[in-house]
C-alpha cells in the first residue's frame, strides 16, 4: 500500500517547511508560495511542473513559481524519496531584499529545475537534520532556512534585477476587476462556491469568457484557484486551530469528511490528522495566512 509520511513540518511567518517521505503521487495543484523541492535521501524522482518534467536528484532542485500547477509523479517500482519541501512567503523574502517580493509572481524562476551548489546541498541537509534532531529549535530552523533561500535565489534567479521594472510590476499586478470580485468571494467563503458557474454569474460573465479572463489574470483556472484556497485554509486550520476535521470539511464545502481527507492527502501528501500531529512537534510560532 502506498502511504507517504510527514516526518517534520514547521510553520511560521516564512510560510512552511515540510520533510516528506514520499511514495505516492500528488495530484496537479498549486501554491501561493515560492516553492522549492530538495532531495534529502532515497531514490531520485520527478515532478511535472506546468508541462515540464523536472528531475529531483542529489545534484538538482525542483523550482516551482507561485500559482504554477504541478504534480508529483512517483514511480511505484522505485524506492521512497525523502524530500525537503519549502513553501516560502514572498513577504518574508522581501525582508532580505525588497524586490524578492516578486517571488510571488510568475517567472521568478526561469526554469523548473537546476543544478544545486555544494552550499545549497549542505544547508538543505543541515535544515533537515536540525528539524529531526532539534524539533523545538525554531530560531535555528529559521536561520538555516533564510541562508538556504538566499543561496537558492542567488543561484537560480537574476536576483539583483528581478521584479525591478515598474512596467513589469504593473502588468503582473493588473487583475480584471470581475476576477478580483470572484477571488474575494472564493477567499471569503470557499465552502459556498459549489460550482464555478456561480462565480461566473456573480462576475456577470459567460462561463467560457470567465474561464478565459480568470486564467489570463491569475495564471490558473478558477477550479485550481479554489482548491489552492481550500488547501491553504485547511492547512492553517489544521496547524493552528482545534476545529474537528468534520467541522473543517463542512466549512470548506466538502460533502463528506472522507472526501476532505482524500483531498488533503492528495494535495499535501499526508492525511490532515498526521499533518496536525507532526506540525505540533515543538513550538509552531506564527503561521502564515493566505
Amino acid at each position: 500500500m502506498l502511504m507517504s509520511e510527514a516526518l517534520r513540518i514547521r510553520s511560521g511567518s516564512f510560510g512552511r517547511v515540510a520533510l516528506l517521505d514520499m511514495d505516492r503521487n500528488l495530484v496537479r495543484h498549486a501554491h501561493p508560495h515560492c516553492h522549492v523541492l530538495l532531495k534529502v535521501d532515497g531514490a531520485d524522482t520527478q515532478f511535472l511542473v506546468g508541462e515540464t518534467v523536472a528531475h529531483l536528484t542529489d545534484k538538482s532542485a525542483v523550482l516551482v513559481n507561485a500559482w504554477t500547477p504541478h504534480a508529483y509523479v512517483h514511480k511505484p517500482d522505485r524506492p521512497r524519496c525523502l524530500i525537503l519541501a519549502l513553501y516560502i512567503e514572498p513577504i518574508w523574502l522581501a525582508e532580505f531584499r525588497k524586490n524578492w517580493a516578486s517571488s510571488g509572481d510568475a517567472g521568478f524562476f526561469a526554469s523548473a529545475t537546476g543544478a544545486i551548489t555544494l552550499n545549497i546541498r549542505k544547508l538543505s541537509m543541515a535544515l533537515a537534520t536540525s528539524m529531526i534532531h532539534a524539533p523545538t529549535d525554531v530560531v535555528e530552523h529559521e536561520k538555516l532556512l533564510g541562508d538556504l533561500m538566499i543561496a537558492v535565489i542567488e543561484r537560480f534567479t537574476e536576483w539583483r534585477s528581478v521584479g525591478a521594472g515598474l512596467r513589469e510590476a504593473s502588468r503582473v499586478q493588473s487583475v480584471d476587476w470581475r476576477v478580483r470580485k470572484a477571488i474575494a468571494m472564493i477567499r471569503r467563503e470557499p465552502g459556498e462556491v459549489d460550482n464555478i458557474e456561480r462565480l461566473a454569474a456573480e462576475a456577470g460573465m459567460s462561463r467560457a469568457n470567465f474561464f478565459r479572463v480568470f486564467e489570463a489574470s491569475t495564471g490558473v483556472s478558477p477550479r485550481v484557484f479554489l482548491n489552492v484556497v481550500r488547501l491553504e485554509q485547511a492547512i492553517f486550520g489544521t496547524v493552528n486551530g482545534d476545529m474537528s476535521f468534520g467541522q473543517m470539511s463542512d466549512k470548506l464545502g466538502f460533502s463528506t469528511q472522507a472526501h476532505f481527507t482524500r483531498f488533503f492527502r492528495d494535495h499535501a501528501g499526508v492525511a490532515p490528522s498526521q499533518f496536525r500531529s507532526i506540525a505540533r512537534i515543538g513550538d509552531i510560532g506564527e503561521a502564515f495566512h493566505l
